[in-house]
């Protein structure tokens, strides 16, 4: 049964930090709840009660709630902790964990903390794991895994994964290498435990496997793990040797939070924003866009004041303003997004421009011209003049097919530019849409009304 969060719950918890016997009364009420839902918890409560109710639980349950912690949380709440004390969790954590854990805090506490830690190959595995990017491949390795020699006997081999087994929570691979620790293959558990003991893992290992180099984007190894549909994965250097592996779940993170700050730049939010952050930051990663927005309103106003004439001479065609404004934002909006979702998908997209270009062009062709029809139709029948009606419509047609044309070409320059093309399916495109819209429907009015 799946756990749910309710406020009685919370409540019956900031009561047990008040009575004589809150250790016991916690324990009960938390004994059964697994590492992932107390981090939720913890978020209802204040940084005195996270710390009580750590305190009370094993080290190694409290480490693996701190790791499932967002980065502000966690570090209000290890404030509270020694550097000894912050390595005794570290030793319950996965490496590639504990580096993001260790990043979070100042270089003075973190280097303490790696000193305390009593584990000599989790001090190693950390200090190497700090020289790489956290959105790498490197940064997202762990480099709990387990390996065996293409040389050993099966029997060796299931005494060697006995001994490695104790630093890694989860089997998913048996990674082969040769005596130089190149990455030659795999091998699968059912093979081990079917194979005679005195066989050698040369003899049925698997040596075809996928693997990433340990400078590639977090974004590759996503699509590589996505294409081939892997748990797992061993991340070597450039001559081949196996450094680590990444799961899953790392993987799943990262696209989380790349979604995560996609969608924010979508909607024009600058930085990347917790609703628990200070109002301050919340209003200066908003605030940019909203200028962007507003400068482009002005730009607006003063566009149509260039028209002032037309205007004049029909009233009507400023009830219209609203309509192409409108249309050629959510048709930009709509562009950008397929766009930037293709990207998102595979980054080799950009080879592919003129054929998505002209699809796109096809599709913004069918919907101007059903769009524009139905304008005029809509004028017709409210007995609208008929050179209104006509302008209206060819400027709508237009507008459609141009909209789409910056949505779908913005993201790709962008791209090319290596900026975030999330940024064209914000305020930047429909700014600019509202523009080139206003430019649009007021030309087409000044051509049929002069001539």
């Amino acid at each position: 049964m799946a756990f749910e969060l309710t406020e009685d719950l919370i409540n019956e918890l900031k009561e047990c930090f008040n009575s004589d016997d809150q250790n016991s009364r916690i324990l009960d009420l938390v004994a059964e709840i697994p590492e992932q839902d107390l981090s939720v918890i913890l978020y209802e409560l204040d940084t005195d009660e996270s710390v009580a109710l750590l305190d009370i639980l094993s080290t190694e349950k409290s480490a693996l709630v701190i790791s499932e912690l967002d980065t502000d949380i966690r570090l209000k709440i290890l404030k509270n902790y020694t550097p000894e004390k912050i390595a005794g969790f570290i030793e319950y954590i996965d490496s590639d964990d504990a580096v993001d854990i260790i990043n979070e805090l100042s270089i003075k506490t973190g280097e303490e903390v790696i000193a305390f830690i009593k584990n000599p190959e989790k001090a190693d595995h950390i200090i190497d794991l700090l020289h790489y990017d956290e959105d790498c491949a490197g940064g997202l390795m762990a480099k709990e895994l387990i390996k065996a020699n293409l040389n050993w006997t099966i029997d060796r081999c299931i005494e060697e994964i006995r001994a490695q087994s104790k630093n890694v929570d989860k089997i998913f691979s048996i990674y082969v290498v040769d005596d130089n620790m190149r990455l030659l293959g795999i091998l699968s558990l059912k093979k081990l435990l079917l194979a005679d003991e005195n066989s050698l893992i040369a003899d049925i290992y698997e040596p075809s496997i996928e693997s990433i180099e340990s400078y590639k984007s977090g974004t590759e190894v996503a699509e590589l793990m996505q294409k081939y549909d892997l748990e797992t994965i061993p991340v070597v250097n450039v001559q081949g040797k196996l450094l680590g592996r990444i799961t899953i779940d790392d993987v799943i993170d990262l696209i989380t939070e790349q979604a995560d700050l996609e969608r924010q730049m979508m909607s024009g939010i600058s930085n990347d924003a917790e609703e628990d952050d200070s109002v301050w930051l919340l209003s200066k990663s908003r605030l940019p866009w909203l200028i962007v927005g507003m400068l482009g309103g002005i730009l607006g106003a003063q566009f149509i004041g260039l028209f002032e004439n037309v205007i004049h001479q029909v009233t009507a065609m400023a009830f219209f303003i609203p309509l192409i404004t409108a249309t050629g934002g959510n048709v930009g909006i709509q562009s950008s997004s397929m766009i930037v979702q293709s990207l998102a998908r595979d980054s080799s997209y950009v080879g592919m421009e003129f054929d998505r270009f002209l699809k796109g062009f096809v599709v913004s062709l069918i919907n101007g011209l059903a769009l524009a029809s139905l304008v005029f139709l809509f004028n017709f029948v409210l007995k609208q003049e008929i050179n209104l009606a006509i302008t209206v419509s060819i400027a709508l047609f237009c507008v459609v097919l141009v909209s789409s044309f910056m949505g779908t070409i913005t993201p790709l320059i962008l791209y090319r530019f290596g900026v975030n093309p999330a940024l064209a399916s914000g305020p930047f495109i429909t700014t600019a849409n509202d523009l080139l819209g206003l430019g649009i429907y007021f030309s087409v009015a000044h051509l049929l009304y002069t001539f």
